[in-house]
């Protein structure tokens, strides 16, 4: 029997991710079942669960992914090697966000988060990696701009990083549900908004 590379490995689990990243586009996550990832895929069931043991395991993954493109929107942004200012840092993430094909899914899986502990585990461990990146990218643009902020940069990021992430709800929300919403408006204003 040939012996299964790492680089087969790597791309079976990134082809299964894809597959689920559309399911839950196109379904949601609760509509989303691993009967339609393995349908999407195109894969057998040992197959999928030779990778992931359910659909949590899967939501995790691709959240994973998303975040792992939003870290590259982000040096993407600051190739000129300058730290980002908030406002800047949260629209360079925002706009990632509304790009990805499941951006709906996001307020769905917040409220399923509220009322299901396994949920609320799981999204919570997705928020605590989206948030220490905003506090590095905060402590980043702190210690550039010495005197901008009260205290030490870390202590400072680490006090305002949930409060500047908290914008990222309010636009997600407002995107979904307010059928007038401005998101380029809203975009641009973050840089006013926020320090800068």
């Amino acid at each position: 029997m040939p012996k299964v590379t790492e680089a087969h490995r790597t791309a079976r689990r990134d082809e299964i991710i894809g597959a689920a990243l559309r399911c839950f586009a196109a379904k949601g996550y609760q509509r989303t079942s691993m009967a339609d990832v393995i349908e999407e895929s195109g894969l057998s069931a040992g197959a999928i669960y030779g990778y992931f043991a359910g659909k949590q395991e899967l939501f995790a993954a691709v959240a994973g992914r998303v975040l792992a493109a939003r870290q590259v929107d982000l040096e993407e942004q600051r190739a000129h090697g300058e730290a980002l200012p908030p406002g800047v840092v949260m629209a360079t993430l925002l706009d990632g966000m509304r790009r990805e094909p499941f951006s709906h899914v996001i307020v769905q899986l917040w409220a399923e988060a509220a009322v299901d502990p396994e949920m609320g585990e799981l999204v919570q461990g997705v928020l605590a990696r989206v948030r220490e990146t905003v506090r590095q990218r905060l402590v980043e643009w702190a210690t550039a701009e010495p005197g901008r902020v009260d205290g030490d940069p870390e202590a400072w990021a680490t006090r305002v990083a949930p409060v500047v992430l908290g914008v990222a709800p309010g636009f997600m929300i407002q995107r979904a549900i307010v059928p007038d919403f401005d998101e380029e408006a809203f975009l641009a204003a973050l840089p006013e908004v926020l320090p800068h």
